[in-house]
């Protein structure tokens, strides 16, 4: 980017740990490029609107009670992406699918991340445990992280980063989440710095 900060908008749906990790990063001084300009929630409950109220960042939340159209939904959220002039679009373990005016408003800048290797255990109907039963029940020997871009499909941008954790014997569904989500606390921030440094494209 040409100006000296990226502004990110986190859209999120839970307990945030994957935008903790970005928030810790930028304050650290490792995305010293980038600024979080807004937290976006579809999950007025979402304890993720906490972590960014105790970081000072502003959270909205912009959900089916409010909303209950998806395009309705979906032009809330382009005219906070449009206020806070950002560049980049960063989805936390978001529960909704974007509708594909925005996808193309902000093609190329909008990346997601996925608690398994695309394009294995992707797609619709597999988030959260969901997403390392199958592993676990496909007899897997390795699971892992992927940050991807995000287009008109469910999982299949163009990948950006994966990383791999092996499958330990008496593994269950929380055993490897926890593990995958170490490794998604580290590559979802590096995915970020490598587009606030024009690596990515």
């Amino acid at each position: 980017m040409s100006k000296d900060r990226v502004n990110i908008t986190i859209l999120v749906s839970g307990g945030g740990t994957n935008l903790q990790s970005v928030i810790d990063q930028v304050e650290n001084g490792y995305l010293d490029k980038a600024k979080i300009v807004q937290i976006i929630s579809s999950n007025p409950n979402a304890y993720a609107l906490e972590r960014a109220a105790k970081a000072g960042i502003p959270g909205i939340c912009i959900d089916k009670a409010r909303y209950p159209k998806d395009t309705e939904r979906n032009a809330a959220i382009l005219k906070k992406l449009k206020e806070t002039e950002t560049d980049l679009i960063v989805l936390a373990g978001y529960m909704s699918i974007l509708q594909p005016s925005l996808i193309e408003a902000y093609r190329g800048r909008i990346i997601n991340i996925h608690p398994a290797l695309i394009p294995k255990y992707c797609g619709k109907g597999f988030y959260g445990k969901r997403v390392h039963r199958a592993v676990l029940e496909g007899g897997e020997h390795e699971s892992g992280a992927t940050v991807h871009f995000v287009d008109e499909g469910v999982d299949t941008g163009r990948i950006i980063l994966q990383e791999k954790v092996p499958i330990e014997p008496g593994d269950t569904e929380e055993s490897l989440a926890a593990r995958v989500l170490t490794v998604e606390h580290r590559i979802l921030p590096e995915a970020i710095k490598m587009f606030c440094d024009g690596k990515i494209r």
